[in-house]
């Protein structure tokens, strides 16, 4: 689907101290030559009636505007800056949704914006989270400005048909070069994904009254209107989608005012605070309560242990993803988790960043290329003489990679207001109307709109024909290497892994045994992980501490037949949720899947294509899926 991104060729003029770029494929302007922002103000702000729509949202209402050109971001900034004039004080979200085929080289897209000197503080901002030039979603999160962008990064014709409608774009900017310039931007194909996303009462404009534009547009229903445009142009476009009239006259049995009503009851649902209760306190349940605090809605944690009881609760977890070839880059789970991980535990103290040295253990060739296909300085070949501990083994170092301290992150987010942690052993938990029980024994101890199961390997026994998960016993080991520490922003990946813990333990691991669920730490399991360094660095590894001196910690994760984590809900009706099997890469899966479960229960643009979103869903092992009857028997083991 998708290829590798090449960034914007450009040229530069300067008209009146204004530099302004001008691509070279297309041989236009980014902006305009009179006044970009104000034409950005009139066009597409007022176009859309914005400012009065925008300031009359209701608590916890969410607009989504979408964009067909993201260029120098010059709309979504205008757009932000007027969110910051008009915004609603409440918990009411602004997101906008843009595709770029050729974004800009981040030192351009510096140099573009210098233009506008208003628009700095958050100019900075943007270019602060600016993403990696690789194909697809790059979600990039304001929470403090109730303010969000999913910029989609590769060409339209790929992006649009991808794009899963979990919320309707209430707003459109059809911007982009002129259809003279870039008439494929402006096919059917493109236009039938944009209606696709949208409902009725979205609006669109354009600088452009193209015909084909106003002739897409109409056939869908849409009623166009040309008001003046900017400066010099005659013309602009606005546009609103009228369909329930429209349909109402090619089918007069259509009851519109019934569809009406139901529209204007979902839209009372989903303006209100929610009661989330999440049971299962490892790194999935604990990243699911970060995702709905932050949009203002109360979490309540249960679990029978203490939080990070089970596999999540080792002393370090490593962000190590195997990165896919480029071409794939778009839907593949590991590459885009890696890089929304990165962006989202960098707010937290329990964040390190580091380099991953991969070692070449099979398929060399294969794994070195990657560095070619990457932008420039994510990854780097490496020679067996070029690595920082000695090695027979050539490898590929990811520059962009993390650690994060498991029970200091865990700290963090239990500290937010609206999350609390409660030690219960849930054993049922039922739907009754719109409101979940969550049942103790025999006893109810609470209800919630809606409640996520993330007991990784006990997840199933609150569904029936819940997918099969396989336990894999894992155990790391850790040990005193003061005099002979490696650098702190340096792991290694080989099979196992190794990094300091900090500046006097060695951490290292961890075995992997499929099928197994004791949790006993074991001497066997430390002589397996120093076989493994040993493997690689022989005298690296005859100078650490004997084996008999290691600490360690055995838990057992969850992986499904697939490889891909459970997500979503099994009966639509229902609202009971859940998040399991992610195996070994849990801190590095687990901001992303929650992101997709807050679009699946709130509403909200969902940040992951639909092929890959088909994959995580936790229906794809079965056509129907029935919730399990009480069985107040039932215990909840450890999360």
């Amino acid at each position: 689907m998708s290829k590798a991104i090449q960034t914007a060729d450009l040229n530069w003029q300067c008209i009146d101290g204004i530099e302004i770029p001008v691509s070279k494929a297309f041989g236009d302007v980014y902006f305009s030559k009179d006044n970009g922002l104000l034409e950005t103000r009139h066009v597409f702000i007022d176009g859309n009636d914005l400012p009065s729509r925008l300031a009359d949202l209701s608590d916890f209402e969410y607009f989504s505007v979408g964009e067909t050109g993201f260029g120098t971001g010059l709309n979504i900034l205008t757009l932000w800056q007027l969110w910051q004039q008009i915004r609603p004080n409440n918990h009411s979200h602004l997101h906008a949704i843009s595709v770029e085929k050729f974004p800009l080289k981040k030192s351009d897209l510096v140099r573009a914006l210098n233009a506008w000197p208003e628009l700095k503080p958050l100019a900075d901002q943007l270019i602060e989270k600016y993403p990696l030039p690789i194909a697809g979603c790059h979600r990039l999160s304001f929470p403090e400005e109730r303010f969000s962008i999913d910029l989609w990064l590769g060409d339209a014709h790929d992006m649009f048909p991808e794009m899963v409608k979990t919320h309707t774009v209430n707003a459109w900017f059809l911007d982009g070069f002129a259809p003279s310039c870039n008439p494929d931007m402006w096919e059917a194909h493109v236009l039938n994904h944009i209606i696709r996303l949208s409902d009725y009462g979205t609006t669109f404009a354009s600088f452009s009254v193209a015909g084909v534009l106003k002739r897409g547009l109409k056939q869908h229903g849409v009623s166009i209107s040309r008001p003046r445009g900017f400066g010099h142009k005659r013309e602009m476009l606005k546009g609103i989608w009228q369909a329930p009239e429209v349909s109402k006259a090619l089918n007069p049995s259509l009851d519109v005012e019934h569809s009406a009503e139901k529209k204007n009851a979902q839209i009372a649902k989903l303006t209100q605070a929610r009661q989330i209760a999440i049971i299962g306190a490892g790194i999935a349940g604990l990243s699911c309560a970060w995702a709905f605090a932050q949009r203002g809605h109360q979490v309540r944690i249960y679990d029978q242990s203490a939080p990070l009881a089970g596999a999540s609760g080792n002393p370090l977890a490593l962000l190590n993803p195997k990165l896919c070839p480029i071409e794939q880059a778009s839907e593949h789970l590991m590459t885009l988790a890696w890089q929304h991980a990165l962006r989202h535990y960098q707010k937290f103290e329990a964040f390190r960043a580091i380099e991953v040295n991969q070692l070449a253990l099979k398929n060399a060739d294969e794994l070195l290329q990657l560095a070619e296909q990457y932008p420039e300085g994510i990854l780097a070949a490496r020679s067996a003489s070029q690595s920082r501990v000695e090695t027979q083994f050539e490898s590929l170092t990811l520059t962009q990679a993390g650690a994060v301290s498991p029970h200091q992150l865990k700290d963090q987010i239990l500290q937010h207001p609206l999350i609390t942690f409660q030690h219960a052993q849930i054993s049922n938990v039922l739907q009754y109307g719109d409101r979940v029980k969550l049942f103790q024994d025999k006893n109810e101890i609470d209800q919630a709109d809606h409640v996520i199961v993330c007991t990784a390997i006990n997840s199933g026994q609150f569904f029936s024909d819940y997918p099969k998960l396989k336990p894999i016993r894992g155990q790391v080991s850790w040990l005193n290497n003061h005099n002979n520490p490696l650098k702190p922003d340096q792991a290694y990946s080989y099979g196992g892994y190794c990094m300091q813990l900090d500046d006097d333990h060695l951490i290292l691991g961890a075995s992997f045994y499929p099928n197994r669920d004791d949790d006993d730490v074991l001497a066997e399991d430390h002589v397996h992980n120093y076989d493994l360094i040993h493997s690689v660095f022989p005298n690296y590894a005859q100078k650490l501490a004997p084996v008999d001196e290691w600490h360690g910690r055995a838990s057992v994760r969850a992986q499904s037949l697939d490889y891909f984590p459970l997500l979503g809900r099994f009966n639509h009706q229902d609202q009971i949720y859940t998040l399991a099997g992610l195996g070994s890469k849990g801190f590095l899966f687990a901001p992303l899947c929650s992101e997709i479960l807050v679009a699946e229960i709130l509403g909200e643009a969902c940040l992951v294509p639909s092929s890959l979103f088909k994959k995580l869903s936790v229906t794809r092992f079965q056509k129907k899926v029935k919730q399990k009857k009480p069985y107040y028997q039932k215990t909840l083991p450890r999360s």
